[in-house]
């Protein structure tokens, strides 16, 4: 089993001029310790307009500054959301081969629709169209890296003509594709997609067995794939599965404090039961007054890798035990020089086991695929791509409202250019001969 970081970048108020500031700088510092440390990925979710629940609202700015302060350790966009009004295909193929490049291939490209009232009303998006525009996205942003060039796109959601999307990723033809899985039906479309599922678990190691199980099922019997690389992985996440390593059991309570249960109090107050007023509201002041009436939204043993460094070696043990790729570990907010201790610990204490079985894992897991991954090979559908028209061409200036406007900017630039480089030469003349 690999095991990950997870971000959402809470920032709880009050807030002071330099927060924001530090909260990237300080994750900068985790992530570059948690590579040296032998963590396998970096997880960055993307929202917004979700205020002191997250402020990862542009991960791939923070992923490539992460990527030029390490080495090893893998990328992710946990997830980017792929409804066009929010990320236009074309556009995330860009950025996810762009920092692909800049960190020498360790990009995991996970994928969402968006869930929240804030950010799908935000968008003007109808949720009724989020899971359609999530499939049409994919496809065509996995075409825009593959295709040389993208032959145009025309569907119920996206329209797009022919093009030729730069740069293409260092991964090829692109980075592993995981999908977000809040319920157990996405588990079982990741595997019929046959990719990786990027699963909340929220009941505990037994019951996350039986979902790994189902989902390598569902994977060998009916996996038909259209993306190219095949990414048959899944990993789980938890609101409850917080990080946090000290000495001893009672010191890393101490240092969690009450911030370990924000997160799935974010996910009710923004996803379901909250009322929000934008810029006005105070979650983290409501999530403290919910901690005063029960005491266990704040914390609860067992519920994260919390504790000494034995004690969080059994707790992750189980995990491994219910045979997930993966799992990832949230950490806290407001709680770096705690996170940095942590992290040190994780990795001179608990990694270097798990590392080594997650080695010889691997290995045995891809010689029990290959006939699987053989079979359902036989069952993919290639994704639909028109044949490009080589006579096509675009050129001359922007029109628009039937020809009567006309963006003329550009040739007004290069009048007053052309105007430059004559008067330069006019001085060059008017200069004396020596």
């Amino acid at each position: 089993m690999k095991i990950s970081l997870f971000y959402e970048f809470a920032l709880p108020k009050p807030w002071v001029p330099e927060d924001e500031r530090l909260l990237f700088q300080e994750g900068l510092a985790e992530v570059e310790a948690a590579d040296k440390a032998g963590f396998s990925t970096v997880w960055l979710t993307e929202h917004h307009f979700l205020e002191e629940y997250c402020h990862s609202t542009a991960p791939e700015i923070f992923l490539a500054a992460a990527s030029q302060r390490t080495k090893d350790i893998r990328l992710g966009f946990g997830i980017m959301h792929m409804p066009p009004a929010i990320n236009h295909p074309a556009r995330v193929a860009e950025r996810v081969a762009t920092l692909d490049l800049i960190s020498g291939g360790r990009v995991e490209f996970g994928t969402g629709e968006s869930s929240s009232v804030g950010e799908l009303g935000g968008f003007m998006i109808d949720p009724a169209d989020k899971r359609g525009q999530w499939e049409e996205a994919l496809d065509v942003a996995i075409r825009c890296m593959t295709e040389d060039p993208f032959t145009g796109f025309k569907g119920e959601h996206i329209e797009m003509p022919a093009r030729n999307v730069i740069p293409k990723p260092y991964q090829r033809p692109h980075p592993p594709v995981w999908v977000a899985c809040t319920r157990p039906s996405s588990v079982q479309m990741a595997a019929q997609k046959g990719i990786g599922a990027l699963s909340f678990a929220y009941t505990g190691p037994e019951a996350l067995g039986d979902r790994v199980r189902g989902y390598y099922k569902e994977f060998e019997e009916n996996a038909a794939p259209t993306i190219p690389v095949l990414n048959p992985n899944i990993l789980a996440i938890g609101g409850d599965l917080s990080m946090m390593v000290a000495p001893t059991d009672k010191q890393a309570i101490d240092r969690l404090g009450v911030g370990g249960g924000f997160f799935s109090f974010g996910i009710m107050h923004y996803y379901m039961t909250g009322q929000h007023t934008p810029g006005r509201t105070g979650v983290w002041e409501k999530y403290l007054d919910a901690v005063k009436g029960d005491e266990t939204l704040a914390y609860g043993p067992g519920r994260g890798a919390i504790g000494s460094p034995e004690t969080v070696r059994e707790f992750l043990r189980g995990y491994e035990a219910s045979g997930v790729d993966e799992i990832i570990l949230l950490l806290n907010p407001r709680s770096h020089e705690a996170t940095m201790e942590s992290i040190e610990l994780m990795g001179k204490h608990v990694l270097p086991e798990f590392i080594e079985r997650d080695e010889k894992a691997v290995a045995a897991k891809a010689k029990r695929l290959e006939p699987i991954i053989e079979q359902v090979e036989k069952r993919r559908k290639p994704l639909a791509s028109p044949a490009f028209d080589e006579n096509y061409a675009f050129g001359g200036l922007p029109t628009g409202r039937g020809g009567d406007y006309i963006a003329n900017e550009v040739p007004e630039a290069m009048a007053e250019m052309d105007q430059g480089r004559e008067e330069a030469a006019q001085r060059l003349d008017d200069q004396p001969q020596s």
